[in-house]
């Protein structure tokens, strides 16, 4: 018969206490009980009073080979009663979990839950790690193009000021070309007025000279009228005295400007022809009606 030392509950709800009792292994719980070896009670704040044992009774047991239950075995050790059954009890469970540890299993509970969160805490914090790169890389690049879009509309700016201040230039420019003809010319005329004052000068200097050489005619005094027909036709007949030319002197002084057009001469000789066409057909006329 295998006798095993393990506790029965007896007390209330909420309030539990436990006997440790010498029972048969085949018994239940709450069976009848073999021997009675002491008390323990959790609710009790005395370390002391919490377990109560009868050494002497728990040793015997013990040494006819009773096997305590894990519990049991606990409290004993705590109150330092060792047995084989702990002893061999440690030693397996260290084998066991040599075994799971170079399988790569987990040995306990605890130890896979351990290693669960301590996974999961790594994967979180490697999603963190990559999430704060994309979002420095964001930066960067939000960042990057901010700096390439202030570049460019430096870049703009500093070619429309360029362009601003080329056309400044070519107007400057324009309206410095345009002021030097302006210029110019009034000079030109400065420059030119005093050469055509010494041509004129030169040109009236000459026609006086040439006045004083050459002789003035006397001018004759207008013949009368004839009176009778034969008077007319004698006179017809007498060779006309040429007049002299004389030289109109508003025609000497005026010289030739520079720029000038002279005035025709073809008018002055067609108005003197048209003028002796008219005398010699008057005379015609006269002699006719004699």
């Amino acid at each position: 018969m295998a006798v095993k030392l393990r506790m029965t509950r007896i007390g209330r709800r909420h309030r539990p206490f436990f006997r440790i009792n010498a029972i048969e292994s085949r018994a239940p719980r709450d069976g009848r009980i073999i021997e009675k070896l002491g008390h323990y009670d959790p609710i009790e704040k005395d370390p002391e009073k919490q377990i109560v044992l009868n050494r002497e009774r728990v040793e015997y047991w013990l040494g006819q080979g009773a096997i305590p239950s894990d519990t049991v075995s606990q409290i004993l050790l705590r109150q330092g009663i060792k047995n084989s059954y702990a002893e061999e009890k440690t030693a397996r469970r260290a084998r066991a979990k040599a075994a799971a540890r170079a399988k790569g299993r987990f040995f306990t509970k605890a130890e896979k839950v351990a290693a669960q969160k301590a996974a999961q805490a790594a994967e979180e914090k490697t999603k963190a790690e990559a999430k704060a790169e994309e979002k420095a890389k964001a930066a960067e690049k939000t960042k990057a193009e901010a700096e390439k879009a202030k570049a460019e509309a430096e870049k703009a700016k500093a070619e429309a000021e360029k362009a601003k201040a080329d056309a400044e230039k070519a107007k400057a420019d324009a309206e410095k070309a345009k002021a030097e003809p302006a210029e110019e010319k009034p000079k030109a005329e400065a420059k030119a007025e005093p050469e055509v004052k010494e041509e004129v000068a030169k040109e009236a200097k000459a026609e006086t000279e040439a006045k004083a050489e050459t002789p003035q005619p006397t001018e004759e005094k207008p013949k009368a009228k004839p009176k009778t027909a034969k008077k007319a036709k004698a006179k017809a007949k007498e060779p006309k005295a040429e007049k002299p030319q004389v030289p109109d002197q508003k025609s000497e002084d005026k010289t030739e400007v520079p720029g000038e057009e002279p005035k025709a001469e073809p008018e002055k000789k067609a108005k003197t022809k048209t003028k002796k066409k008219t005398a010699s057909k008057e005379e015609t006329d006269a002699s006719d009606k004699d």
